[in-house]
């Protein structure tokens, strides 16, 4: 590479970012702060977050919408707990590229105040993780980091700076351009790489001999974007979609073949039509405990053909699967031409849309209820209505995910559905961060009251910032999701069951406004609808906080007896 002028580490970071699509970055003080400063002159927004963890979730938010690597940034003392807040990003894929500061090597190993290896931290919860010894290290590294997030299965990257607030690094010269660089330009996802003819052959023959065909996608299809594929598969094989969780929305939910969410988050009729089939098709979904609730939907003997670009993910959980490495939507693609029209009963495709049917039948009269305090089914049929087009949800883990998996219904064709992996208070901080990387879409973030206390402050980043998101608190007084279970087992012993599980109660409506934001306080089901209309029509951000019934039961997951 021809030898450039020389400039700062913090010259090289700042103007590579900014040269290659960075709009935001998001960071805890005291870290990169020349760099901070130089990304402030050419335009790179700068969000200063209340802790590491949030840090890193508004980072994977903006990573998992704008289809590129999010930036966050954190000092040697906060590199723990910027670890930890990492850990929603690798389990939910997506390209977190993640740095800090460390002291520098003749402090290492002589008791450093505050210092602790990092390597160890952010080994599980990374692809790759360097230490940068100087700032002629730095453009090497960088586009390493941004590789290992991006390619394969896209996950965080980590890399260590010299120096506590990485002065090591940003003082020290580049030799190299910062320029619009190939490596920093993948898209996601960056490669579409296909099986072989002959492998598409084998699994197009599989899947004409099946009769009962479930496909399960999983987040792979969705960071593909799939959905065009899926629908096409599943008509040419008469054969009932399914997602994962973290791909909800990758197709229309009330699409005819479209099922809902399976596993242990699942709507009662999902699990049971994933357990008739005699063959599943994964496509880019990793067949985990949560997707096939501990590997009983669908059984483990059950025949399976797997499409994943990760080629060990393939037959990882059912030995019996026929694996086929490559791109999702590349290998639909190849797959839809190798199956041509095949004859098919569409019966089975028929009944388990009756299947669904029949379920929503029965969940009309909780959408429609006028109850107080209000069901969060009700709550759900709002929202259904409320979001935009091209709007993105964001829900929290535990009974957020599960309430707004299974009851809000999504377009597929512009919404977009974002989850917690199942770090508790990830949505909000999440949400700005999906604003961030969206700015001309409406963002709804649902997260209940034991999720909204993790990262409360970052209602003072949102006011700050000029972030705008609609927060809706689904506001129990306590942990719903457990509520009966810690009841039960509390039994006739002594002692008051609800110290373990209740909170408040706390008016949200009042603690937005304390931060200067507006607050809507929701106690009647009627006012729902025009609170949630009038916070999308703000241009800040508003938080909704609706009293709902903590004894209302989210859907529960079918299983064979």
């Amino acid at each position: 590479m021809q030898q450039a002028e020389p400039i700062t580490g913090a010259e090289f970071l700042a103007r590579s970012l900014a040269a290659n699509g960075t709009t935001h970055v998001f960071f805890i003080d005291a870290v990169l702060r020349h760099t901070l400063i130089e990304l402030g002159t050419l335009g790179v927004t700068r969000v200063l977050g209340h802790s590491e963890k949030a840090v890193a979730y508004m980072a994977d938010g903006y990573a998992r919408i704008a289809g590129r690597p999010g930036i966050c940034f954190a000092q040697s003392v906060g590199a723990a707990n910027l670890a930890a807040g990492l850990q929603d990003a690798y389990l939910g894929r997506s390209p977190v590229i993640a740095m800090t500061g460390r002291k520098q090597p003749h402090m290492q190993h002589r008791n450093a105040y505050q210092e602790l290896p990092h390597h160890p931290l952010f080994a599980p919860v990374t692809k790759f993780s360097a230490f940068v010894q100087d700032a002629a290290d730095l453009p090497r590294l960088m586009r390493q980091a941004w590789r290992e997030a991006m390619t394969g299965t896209p996950r965080p990257a980590h890399l260590d700076l010299n120096g506590l607030q990485a002065e090591g690094i940003e003082t020290t010269q580049v030799h190299e351009a910062p320029i619009a660089d190939p490596a920093f330009r993948l898209g996601m996802p960056p490669y579409r790489p296909t099986p072989s003819d002959h492998e598409i052959d084998r699994a197009a023959d599989r899947l004409r001999a099946a009769k009962r065909i479930v496909i399960v996608a999983g987040e792979g299809a969705a960071a593909a974007q799939a959905g065009p594929e899926l629908l096409a598969l599943g008509t040419a094989l008469a054969a009932p979609i399914a997602t994962s969780l973290g791909a909800r929305g990758v197709i229309p939910t009330r699409h005819a073949l479209a099922i809902g969410c399976a596993g242990n988050y699942a709507a009662p009729p999902t699990n049971q039509i994933v357990h008739e089939a005699d063959l599943v098709l994964f496509v880019g979904c990793d067949t985990g405990d949560q997707v096939t609730h501990t590997w009983r939907i669908p059984a483990t003997d059950t025949p399976c053909v797997q499409i994943d670009i990760d080629p060990a993910e393939l037959g990882r959980s059912y030995s019996d699967t026929l694996g086929l490495m490559g791109d999702p939507k590349a290998t639909l693609a190849k797959l839809l031409i190798a199956l041509g029209k095949p004859a098919r009963d569409g019966a089975f495709a028929d009944r388990a849309a009756g299947i669904m049917r029949a379920w929503r039948d029965s969940r009309a009269a909780a959408l429609a209820s006028d109850a107080t305090p209000i069901w969060p089914d009700r709550l759900c049929a709002e929202i259904t209505r409320a979001l935009p087009h091209d709007g993105i949800l964001v829900a929290d883990t535990g009974y957020s995910g599960i309430w707004s998996s299974t009851l809000i219904e999504l377009n597929g064709e512009g919404q977009t559905y974002l989850r917690a992996a199942g770090s508790l208070g990830w949505a909000f901080p999440a949400a700005l961060g999906a604003k961030c990387a969206a700015p001309d879409r409406k963002v709804i973030c649902w997260s209940g009251d034991g999720a909204i206390y993790y990262h409360l402050t970052e209602l003072e980043t949102a006011k700050r910032r000029g972030i705008p998101v609609v927060l809706v608190i689904n506001n129990n007084s306590g942990f719903g999701q457990g509520w009966p279970n810690i009841q039960r087992q509390q039994g006739n012993k002594p002692g008051d069951v609800a110290e373990l599980a209740r909170f408040g109660p706390t008016n949200f409506a009042d603690v937005a406004r304390v931060f200067g934001l507006r607050g809507i306080r929701v106690e009647d089901p009627s006012q729902i609808a025009p609170a949630l209309r009038d916070a999308l029509a703000s241009d800040e951000t508003v938080v909704v906080d609706v009293a709902t019934d903590i004894d209302c039961r989210a859907p529960e997951p079918w299983l064979p007896t």
